[in-house]
């Protein structure tokens, strides 16, 4: 077996060696040719597993089970772990450290295992993400690519569940809301926000061509994320628009150019106001939408309600530092936490719940520097950063825990920034060799020397 193929990581270093050299092409020599074979190999594999994201209407899920096998046979053939995203590998270690260490504190103990175990699973699938992204981040356009084609084959069944469009379509909606090939609305909804916050980027700095494709595709993605009928999901998509929007208003030194893009936000901002006005024309739209667009339900604001259930589950916490436990919240409290902070605690234990706090404010923090420097995939970043903070915001109101595209994008923002430091040492080991040290029989011959 050549190397190519017992180095997956490196793939792309191979095929670029490949396609670069005519002179070996010229000269027989196969290995270009296997090496541009094997990284065609590795990237259909990361788009099928990024694909498949979209899939978890039972656990384990199809997802699970092959990331799982990929990430072992990636691990076995080259996968890198860099310290440049060793800041997340840590956080991840330590905040399934809490889960473990909190166990005894379970009175299901098996239950609480296989919490904690996927826990650690998905912990294993966001350090995956992060290794193959630093090693290539060009990978951004097939990750895109697989991302949207996945949402926007969850969001057709979605759609054609809530409207019973054939026989058995109804197993794609709960509770008269589109779940799509997902549990939970709640989930179905926030997954399909970065695609389309990525094709409305698309469009808003695109030529006339893309206006001709991406408006269905966008509308699509958007009638999934509103018949989910998830104020959460709502609030994402509307959070992660405009912090897109006012990025690309910052960004662009063009004026013309800035011109534009207000006058398309003013008419998407028309064309939002009337398909919704047509949504709502339906009568069973709209009677849901009237129950769900309220602020704060009945078992909101309820006297052991969601937000009372904050106040109390942080004051209990406090008195235990090992926390109480996986999946024992809803034995002191008719529901579970519906706060990612707060199970933080409840479930990993003080470790776990300040290990979580750190890491995503180190994730935004290393983050933040890379919206404003020229890179190919700044674009990405862009949606990656708007949608991970209006997650983090969600979190707050929602139990984000295991929902496999958050790992996902935990994963893929520490893959470029590890990628965005691998480029700078690599610039400034550049530099260093061009300034004169040359190490010559021994001798480095630098400035000064005589």
């Amino acid at each position: 077996m050549s190397q190519a193929f017992t180095h997956p990581a490196r793939f792309g270093e191979l095929a670029s060696a490949g396609t670069g050299s005519g002179a070996s092409a010229a000269g027989g020599i196969g290995r270009p040719a296997y090496a541009v074979r094997a990284s065609t190999v590795g990237d259909m594999a990361l788009w099928l597993a990024v694909f498949l994201s979209g899939f978890v209407l039972r656990e384990p899920a199809p997802y699970e089970l092959y990331l799982a096998f990929l990430t072992v046979v990636w691990m076995l053939f080259g996968l890198k772990l860099r310290a440049a995203f060793g800041p997340l590998i840590i956080c991840m270690l330590l905040y399934i450290a809490g889960g473990v260490a909190a166990l005894p504190m379970a009175s299901e103990t098996k239950d609480a295992s296989i919490y904690i175990a996927t826990s650690g699973f998905l912990a294993v699938t966001a350090i995956f993400y992060a290794a193959i992204l630093a090693e290539r981040p060009d990978r951004t356009v097939l990750i895109e690519r697989a991302y949207v084609a996945s949402a926007l084959l969850v969001a057709c069944f979605g759609i054609a569940g809530y409207f019973h469009l054939f026989p058995g379509a109804g197993m794609f909606t709960l509770y008269d809301r589109a779940r799509g090939t997902f549990e939970d609305p709640n989930v179905f909804g926030p997954f399909l926000v970065l695609p389309t916050i990525l094709l409305i980027r698309h469009l808003l700095v695109g030529n006339a061509s893309r206006w001709l494709v991406l408006p269905l595709p966008i509308l699509i993605l958007t009638f999934g994320i509103f018949l989910s009928f998830s104020r959460g999901a709502w609030g994402v998509l509307v959070a992660s628009c405009l912090i897109v929007y006012v990025l690309l208003l910052i960004t662009e030194r063009n004026p013309v150019r800035r011109l534009r893009l207000i006058i398309l936000g003013a008419l998407g901002l028309v064309a939002v106001v009337a398909l919704l006005g047509v949504a709502l024309s339906f009568d069973s739209i709209g009677d849901m939408f009237e129950q769900r667009a309220k602020l704060v339900q009945s078992y909101d604001g309820a006297r052991l309600g969601r937000f009372a259930r904050y106040s109390l589950g942080f004051h209990m916490v406090m008195e235990r530092p090992l926390g109480l436990g996986a999946m024992e919240f809803h034995n002191y409290f008719p529901e579970d936490e519906h706060n990612v902070y707060l199970k933080g605690f409840t479930t990993y234990g003080w470790l776990g719940g300040i290990t979580y706090l750190v890491m995503v404010g180190w994730t935004f923090a290393r983050l933040f520097p890379l919206l404003f420097k020229p890179r190919p995939w700044t674009p990405f970043v862009h949606c990656l950063f708007a949608v991970l903070v209006s997650h983090a915001l969600l979190a707050i109101i929602i139990d984000t825990d295991h929902w496999r595209h958050v790992y996902m994008l935990f994963g893929l923002s520490w893959g470029l920034i590890a990628a965005d430091r691998l480029e700078r040492c690599a610039f400034q080991k550049k530099q260093r060799a061009n300034s004169g040290q040359h190490p010559i029989n021994g001798l480095a011959l630098g400035k000064g020397t005589g």
